[in-house]
């Protein structure tokens, strides 16, 4: 566990951070009125963590293991996307289960999972190599 954290901490921080943003009450703004920007906001969270997550996974890795990435890289991130939207329906008053929400989220992990295989670990390995 504690190797874990020293080779993930800020995919870690970042994922604590969408667990806050995911369950306070956020305040009406002007951006409120542009429609489906909460859209982009998803995409963008979950693109986000799993950019981090690819950046220090190949910082930690020299070679790749497609069933252990595909599953800390993919499949948690989307399950976890799913258990929150899950929680903010039965746990709070003035947030509720979307699904439109869950596939942003997917969107935003396959997104970065196909960043961080085609751009990310190209250039991470080429940078380690030297």
């Amino acid at each position: 566990m504690i190797r874990h954290i020293k080779r993930y901490p800020l995919t870690i921080l970042v994922a604590l951070a969408i667990c806050y943003l995911s369950f306070f009450k956020p305040p009406q703004t002007e951006l409120n009125k542009i429609a489906n920007i909460d859209k982009l906001v998803h995409i963008c969270m979950y693109g986000g963590l799993c950019t981090i997550l690819w950046f220090e996974h190949l910082l930690s890795h020299s070679s790749l293991c497609i069933g252990k990435v595909m599953l800390m890289a993919i499949i948690l991130p989307i399950l976890m996307s799913g258990v929150i939207e899950y929680l903010q329906s039965t746990l709070t008053e003035y947030r509720g289960f979307e699904w439109a929400d869950l596939l942003a989220n997917s969107i935003g992990v396959v997104a970065a999972a196909l960043l961080g295989f085609f751009v990310l670990r190209p250039l991470v390995w080429k940078y380690k190599r030297q």
